[in-house]
Parts: structure tokens; sequence; C-alpha cells
């Protein structure tokens, strides 16, 4: 590497999945970032997103990886094999893996982004294989990267105290949130999200997140009802995004009264989860823990006010700008409504969590990155 200058770092984007959740926003919005400073950097990805990170970054190699790596064993297998040799075509000085998992021999100094640690700290919110598969990569990770990347003091915090991690060799970088993608919505923007979910005049709750366990839909869902089943108005709740693999979901489901409303559009199209997260009355996220909690800070600069935990890293994203309640049916419940029936608060909570939101940017987690890679092209990764 030549004094003052940035090392060579091969990023691996080829986990990123086509429906652009949260790996996705990260990569996503990290590369944008990158794109606008001093880099040198080389790029593989998934053939559909060689032409996305092309244009996000002129001045990079992007390559494509082979078909088969679309899908999930063959990529494991090719970032053990495939990978290391193009680190060594490119001529990488560093390899990013930006998921959990990195080659075991990369040739290179290896620096790893682990997005949480609750694969430990809620064990009982996956199942045994995804459990078993993330512990492991998590504890090789730690044992074999240069550097660790987290977006949270709590993550961090999390994997010193339960696996002894090497606090020295991990580092914090928030994400961001890219603000002409998430902003505060205009009336035409929220118009034609309530026409495209049939609301009319309703007004809604919204939630955002694939539906697993950790993310506790069907408390949320139970909340809701106990919530507004008494209001002459109620407002409905719009449970967004992948389908997960929360089986009591439906159970929740079937517990909703004929008056009241809840709707399950699925993925939403990126353009329309401004108007649907700034035109809610309340966004809930009521999870039993995040390793960041990038929906949250994206309904924050929508102009949402915000109910979430404080759990983990929550309270580090939200700060004062959100209202909290506890991951239980009765505390959601009871704090829901008493948003509900605070106009005032809600506005004086949307107006903090826009302002907050604009301190989590993509540039400066770019930078961050930028440090730590030049740490791990350093002596000894320092």
């Amino acid at each position: 590497m030549t004094p003052g200058r940035p090392p060579r770092v091969l990023v691996d984007a080829t986990s990123v999945p086509a429906d652009r959740g949260g790996v996705g926003r990260y990569v996503d919005g990290l590369l944008g970032a990158l794109g606008a400073l001093d880099t040198d950097l080389a790029v593989v990805c998934q053939r559909t997103d060689a032409e996305r990170y092309g244009r996000l970054l002129p001045s990079a190699r992007i390559m494509a990886a082979p078909a088969a790596a679309a899908h999930r064993p063959a990529r494991l297998a090719w970032e053990q094999t495939g990978l290391p040799m193009l680190a060594q075509q490119v001529g990488a000085q560093v390899l990013h893996s930006p998921f959990y998992t990195c080659p075991l021999r990369a040739g290179c100094p290896v620096t790893v982004t682990v997005h949480d640690a609750t694969f430990f700290t809620e064990p009982e919110h996956y199942d045994k294989s995804r459990r078993t598969f993330f512990r492991s990569a998590i504890k090789t990770s730690l044992r074999r990267a240069s550097r660790v990347i987290v977006p949270s003091k709590a993550t961090r915090d999390e994997l010193i105290r339960l696996l002894d991690a090497d606090p020295t060799r991990i580092d914090v970088a928030y994400h961001g949130v890219d603000p002409q993608a998430f902003h505060a919505p205009s009336d035409d923007e929220k118009a034609r999200v309530r026409a495209r979910l049939g609301l009319g005049s309703t007004e809604y709750i919204a939630f955002l997140g694939a539906k697993e366990p950790r993310k506790n839909v069907p408390s949320l869902i139970r909340g809701w009802i106990s919530a507004v089943r008494d209001r002459p108005e109620p407002p409905a709740l719009v449970v967004a995004g992948g389908q997960g693999h929360d089986d009591e979901i439906d159970g929740a489901i079937a517990e909703v009264p004929s008056h009241l409303r809840l709707l399950r559009p699925g993925y939403l199209r990126y353009a329309d989860l401004p108007g649907f997260l700034g035109g809610a009355v309340v966004a809930a996220y009521p999870s039993f823990g995040e390793g960041f909690g990038l929906p949250i800070l994206e309904a924050m600069a929508c102009g949402a006010p915000v109910l979430t935990t404080p759990r983990l890293s929550l309270p580090e994203v939200g700060g004062d700008a959100v209202a909290y309640t506890g991951p239980g049916t009765e505390e959601i419940a009871r704090d829901l409504a008493a948003l509900l029936d605070d106009t005032e608060r809600r506005n004086a909570l949307a107006k903090a969590g826009a302002a907050r939101a604009k301190e989590f940017t993509w540039e400066s987690s770019a930078e961050v990155h930028l440090a730590a890679w030049a740490r791990a092209a350093g002596p000894r990764g320092l």
C-alpha cells in the first residue's frame, strides 16, 4: 500500500438479496457514499446488481459473480474458493465481507461486518439451523478477520461480553439513511400509498420489516387490538415487508375483531416507503432486539412518530426522539393507546425524529469503513 493512499479493497456484495432488505440497504448506502470519496475499490456482486453498482461507483471495477452464486449454498461454496482467487486477480489488499461470513483462507486481510449478536442474546427467536449457522459464522469471523465492523456500540459490547471478542479489533460504523429515498412525504405521496392500500381516509399504524419472531409482530397485533378496539374510529394496522417465518402471526391475526382492519401488503415499492411511513399516525417496531434498527431510523427520516423498545441498539438510534414500550402485549397496548391519544406528543416526536435522523449518514459510515480497511492493510492489521 502506497503511503497516504487508501488500500485496494474488494467488496463482496454477492450476499445482497434482490428485495433490498437490511443488508441491501447497508451495502447500497455504503457503496454510494464510497463513490464520492478517494477509494480504490473493486466490487463483486450478483449479475442483476452489476449495472446498479456501476452507476454508484463509476471509477470502481465491477464484476459479476458466477450465476450459480445466486443460490445460497453455491454462494457460500464460491466464497471459500472463487472469492479468494478473485481477490488475488484484482490485487486486493483487503477483502470486505459485509454479511457475517468470510473465506477461511483469503490470501489478504479480511474485514467482516457482523450486524448483530441476537443469535446469542435472543436464541429462542431463531430456528435451530439458522441459529447454528450464524453463531458459527460470527465466531469464525471474530477469530479470522483482521477487523470486525459492527453497526452499534450495543453489538460491540455484546460480542465482547458473550464471546470474549477483542475490543481493539472492532470498529463501530453506524448505518446511515438516504435522505432522497427516505424523506418527509408530500401529500401526493401519502395519498398514492393510501389508494394502493385501499385505506381511504382511515388512519393507520405502520410496521415495516421481516416477519421474524424477533420482530415481535404477534404482540404488536394483539397490543393494537387492545389499544383500538373500543375507539369510534380505530386506526388500521398495516404490516408490510417480507413474509418471514413467524408461525405465531396467523394465530394473532385470527384474533382480530371483524370491525378492525389489518392489512398485509407484503413488499412495498421502494418509492412508496416515504408515503407509507410518513403517512402513518405511528410507526411501531416493538422488536426484542436489533443490531442497529434501520427501520426506525428510516421511519424517523420520513417524519413518523416511532414507538419501539429500549432493547440492545434501539436507544442508540432513537435516543429521546422516539417513544418506548416493552415487548409484551399489555405494554404495547398501554403505550400505543397513550400515543394515539396525544397528538402534541406525536407531532413533537415526528419533528425530533426527523432532526435526529440527519445525524446518521452513509458518508460517516463510509469514513469508518475506510479507516478500518486502512488498519487491516497495515502492519498486523492494527
